[in-house]
């Protein structure tokens, strides 16, 4: 991952919704689950793997109306995300190809997750038009939350700054897939409008954030028309 220019440390880095406190706290928690991987010597990996499948069994789930055993499904899902790369500290660092398959995987994870809240609305719900576009608009927007940091890195620039990076959003989504479980609706149509609003917030903050760098760092060359395309499809 690329550092930013020194000249940009001004700009914020910890303006997410949870604190960096908040997260290291709950990195201390998931300490056991690492050492127990640890133990039955998976890798990185093979949690992301399996974190992948869990996620999407959690879809299935829901997209089927099983709202709360989804909800359940999808936090243990959440959990092994949240351990593989601290499994991949504890284990000697990470590597190319995992950061890759860990981002590939994170992508179409939650694009499978919002397909499954899709499918319950058009589903079980009366009128589901309004909440469809919402979960379409939430989703588009958390997609380009995670191209724009990678584009930005792709270009020897950070991106990592926001309101709702993607460990905010899963957060807000369980919430809201609970609490339609637990009947109440609106739950999961409020959750649904902060993500996609944070999510556009965040895609905004993202491209201001590059702005800034680039006027005060040097520019760096322009990639040729085979490593554009190949960065564009990514």
């Amino acid at each position: 991952m690329s550092a930013s220019h020194p000249s940009t440390h001004d700009l914020r880095r910890g303006d997410s919704l949870l604190s960096t406190r908040a997260k290291e706290a709950g990195r201390a928690l998931l300490a056991p689950l690492v050492r127990l991987a640890v133990r039955l010597r998976l890798t990185a990996n093979t949690v992301t793997v399996i974190g992948f499948v869990v996620v999407v069994l959690a879809a299935v789930l829901i997209g089927l109306g099983a709202l709360l055993a989804g909800a359940a499904v999808l936090t243990a899902g959440l959990l092994l995300d949240a351990v593989d790369g601290s499994l991949a500290r504890a284990t000697g660092g990470t590597t190319t190809f995992g950061g890759f398959l860990d981002s590939t995987l994170d992508r179409a994870a939650e694009g499978a997750l919002y397909a499954g809240v899709i499918a319950y609305q058009l589903t079980g719900v009366a009128e589901p038009t309004v909440i469809v576009l919402l979960a379409v608009v939430a989703l588009t927007a958390s997609f380009m939350v995670s191209y724009t940091r990678a584009r930005a890195e792709g270009i020897g620039m950070s991106a990592s700054v926001g309101l709702a990076p993607r460990l905010e959003r899963l957060i807000l989504i369980v919430v809201g897939i609970a609490l339609a479980g637990l009947g109440y609706e609106i739950g999961l149509i409020g959750a649904l409008g902060i993500i996609a609003t944070l999510a556009v917030a965040t895609t905004i903050q993202r491209i201001w954030h590059v702005h800034q760098q680039s006027v005060t760092s040097v520019v760096l060359p322009v990639a040729s028309e085979s490593t554009r395309e190949s960065n564009e499809r990514g």
